[in-house]
């Protein structure tokens, strides 16, 4: 993963740095879909020495270049993760907030051909699933 990774950052034009790799390592094997307060938490975890602000503006970077991509579910602080470069969508639990990929049920992109564009360029869709995650349904 970490030459994976290595590659992809020289790819996008940035410097492989110990800070960067922490972060993505951090949102790849502990934070899929947890906001920057967990992955700050779990980054220091692999650099203790990494700093809260460094942390946010590496997750700014990287979402920048296409390296994380940053969802924001109504009503919850933004949520980073790997899987970038597709156009899958996310389930989340009204009750526990746990977020989970959905692939695109017809096609690959569907939902960037809407009927009526407004002279837009679509590159991204947003659509986000509610329910209640199976965990909850049997506490409730």
């Amino acid at each position: 993963m970490r030459r994976e990774v290595e590659i992809r950052l020289r790819d996008s034009s940035l410097r492989v740095t110990e800070q960067r790799l922490a972060v993505i390592e951090a949102v790849e094997y502990e934070g899929k879909h947890q906001d920057a307060e967990f992955i700050v938490r779990a980054a220091r975890k692999r650099l203790p020495s990494l700093s809260r602000q460094a942390v946010f503006d590496n997750l700014n970077t990287l979402t920048s270049k296409g390296i994380l991509r940053r969802i924001e579910p109504a009503g919850r602080p933004a949520l980073y993760e790997t899987r970038v470069g597709d156009n899958h969508h996310h389930l989340v639990c009204r009750y526990c907030m746990s977020t989970v990929d959905i692939d695109c049920s017809v096609g690959s992109s569907p939902c960037l051909q809407p009927l009526n564009d407004h002279g837009y360029v679509i590159d991204e869709a947003e659509v986000v699933y509610w329910g209640v995650c199976p965990t909850c349904q049997s506490s409730n």
